[in-house]
Order: structure tokens, then C-alpha cells, then sequence
């Protein structure tokens, strides 16, 4: 059995993936607290093209105190500031969340992963919501684009209401890493004129557990050898 156990061990150890380095997925670890991510403020691990409207909001200013940025001081329409919906302190995911326009100086939030294995199938989840910039009006159209290995998945187009706030929703999408190094980004979308904020935060990056054919491989012939030495232990004991 000695053997047999060795055989299971390679199995499981064959093809082994190299640990990816997404972080942040919360985006709790911030340089210079709030704000702008291009103007001071900094989510470790992410990045947005230089003139990307897109903030951090500490838990309970998105209808309060707002976000600092390079024009003025920005909030979201919640209950707080006389908005029609709750706006919640905080994600489902808890903390801090990201606010990106889809409308104005529109640009993808990103982290460059290393690690991967290419053929490998990897998880994004992810939370998401859409709201509207205070102190303007009207209706919005809006989704969210999540981009990775060179395929794009976008949420469906969601009609917000004048004042209003969607509500926190959860999606995830599936990836097959096509290079042992990649970029994950999300953009958002929203219709002109009225400002759009598309809500971002909980992101997760995991990888299938479900094993590879070298590994299915190895596992058969695992199996076999458990099924063989049975037979030769049934049948020594007929013998006897």
C-alpha cells in the first residue's frame, strides 16, 4: 500500500500551479486614505490610467462627507443627502469601495497577475452596484465590463432611476489564462449626460480546483494500482 500511496501523492502533486499574486480584492490598503485614484490616493495593487475618474469611498461617506478629488469634494445620492434609496455605509464585502465613472474621463481599473498557469481556469467574483453623482439629475443606463486572458464578460444593463442607488448585487465570471502573466480590469459604462458611478468592491481572484489532465492521469493510475493490489491481497488470502 506503501507504493500505492505513493502513486495518489504524485498525482495530486502533478502539474501544481504557481501561487498567483492578486491582492487587494477589498480594496482596503490605501495610500493617502480616499479619494481620487489618480490624484494621491493609491489602492495597493491597482491601477487606473492617469485622468481616470474613478474614487475610493470610505465606509459611510458615499452620501456623507464624500470622496476627495481633483475638482471638488464627490458624493452619490443616498438617503443621507436626499436621495430616493438607502445608500449602505459599506459593500457586502465590508470597508472601503470603489466608485468609477462611466461616463467622464472614462478608464479601467486594473491589476497586472503573475503566477498563472496558462490553461488553467480561474474564478472572478466580484460585488457590484450602480449610483448616480450628487447634485445631478436624471435617469441612467449602466453596466460593468470585467476583462482578463483576453475575454470580456459585462453585467446586464441596468435602467437607475433619478436620485436612486441599485442596490449591492454579487456576479462571477470564468477565465482561462492564455499567459503566465495578465492583466484583470473592470470598466464601467453609463449614458450620457448625467454623471454615472458604477460601485465596485469583494473582488475575488481563485483559481478551479478541479484537476488537469496530467493530473487526471496520474489519479487513474492510482486508482489502478489500489484496484490491483485488492485483487492480489483476495487472492493470497483464497490461497491460504
Amino acid at each position: 500500500m506503501k507504493l500505492v500511496s505513493v502513486i495518489l501523492g504524485a498525482a495530486l502533486l502533478a502539474s501544481p500551479a504557481l501561487a498567483n499574486t492578486f491582492t487587494n480584492g477589498g480594496f482596503e490598503i490605501l495610500t493617502n486614505g480616499a479619494g481620487q485614484l489618480t490624484n494621491n490616493t493609491v489602492a495597493t495593487g491597482w491601477t487606473v490610467a492617469n485622468g481616470g475618474y474613478t474614487f475610493a469611498f470610505a465606509p459611510g461617506t458615499g452620501d456623507t462627507t464624500g470622496s476627495n478629488g481633483q475638482y471638488r469634494n464627490l458624493s452619490l445620492w443616498g438617503t443621507n443627502n436626499g436621495g430616493n434609496s438607502v445608500l449602505p455605509a459599506t459593500s457586502p464585502s465590508g470597508g472601503n469601495f470603489l466608485a468609477i465613472d462611466g461616463a467622464f474621463k472614462v478608464k479601467p481599473v486594473q491589476q497586472v497577475i503573475t503566477g498563472l498557469t496558462i490553461g488553467k481556469t480561474y474564478n472572478v467574483g466580484f460585488d457590484y452596484g450602480f449610483a448616480q453623482q450628487y447634485r445631478f439629475n436624471g435617469d441612467t443606463v449602466q453596466n460593468m465590463s470585467v476583462t482578463f486572458a483576453g475575454t470580456t464578460h459585462t453585467t446586464a444593463n441596468y435602467n437607475l432611476g433619478n436620485h436612486n442607488f441599485s442596490g449591492w448585487m454579487h456576479t462571477s465570471y470564468n477565465f482561462v489564462a492564455t499567459r503566465a502573466t495578465d492583466t484583470l480590469s473592470f470598466l464601467a459604462y453609463g449614458n450620457l449626460p448625467v454623471p454615472p458611478f458604477a460601485l465596485l468592491d469583494g473582488v475575488s481572484f481563485t483559481p478551479d480546483t478541479v484537476p488537469e489532465p496530467a493530473t487526471w492521469a496520474m489519479l487513474l493510475i492510482g486508482f489502478g494500482a489500489v484496484g490491483f493490489a485488492a485483487r492480489r491481497r483476495r487472492a493470497t488470502v483464497v490461497a491460504a
